[in-house]
């Protein structure tokens, strides 16, 4: 008997171990894994446009012949907004994918996830400390080289 029968509480559902219910698992954990791959390929796009946008206008603004714009830090505040929303977009799929990961890995779980004592390992962390590290660069980079 589970903690919640013994307390009188009822479960949200059964969970039984088959082998329909194991690949499911198995599934649902490659899904949240493809689903954190896309978020740190939008952040990465989202940093590396805002980035670009910045060079990009600056090199367009000391061209020979160029007239003045007319507002001169929108290009820097779009690329410093882009680059943060790339950061704030790890940060938030870090917490949502060890979110996710734990609760498959919850005790309700544990049978039908094949391992029962420890987690696999990712390299999904490690990817998105780079990625988070790259992304603060490059916003700091931005942010002092204007003022």
């Amino acid at each position: 008997m589970s903690d919640a029968q013994a307390s009188g509480q009822a479960e949200r559902f059964e969970v039984r171990v088959s082998a329909d219910s194991h690949f499911a698992w198995l599934r649902t954990r490659l899904a949240i894994e493809s689903t954190m791959m896309a978020y740190m390929r939008t952040s990465v796009s989202l940093i590396g446009f805002g980035f670009a946008i910045v060079q990009f206008l600056q090199n367009v603004d000391d061209l020979p012949g160029a007239s003045a714009p007319r507002f001169p830090y929108a290009a820097w505040y779009l690329g410093l907004a882009l680059i943060f929303c790339g950061i704030l977009a790890s940060v938030i799929s870090v917490l949502e994918y060890r979110r996710m990961l734990s609760y498959l890995w919850s005790a309700n779980y544990a049978a039908i996830a094949g391992m029962a004592s420890e987690r696999e390992k990712t390299p999904l962390y490690a990817a998105a400390l780079v990625l988070i590290l790259i992304g603060t660069f490059a916003f700091f980079s931005v942010l002092l080289r204007f003022l």
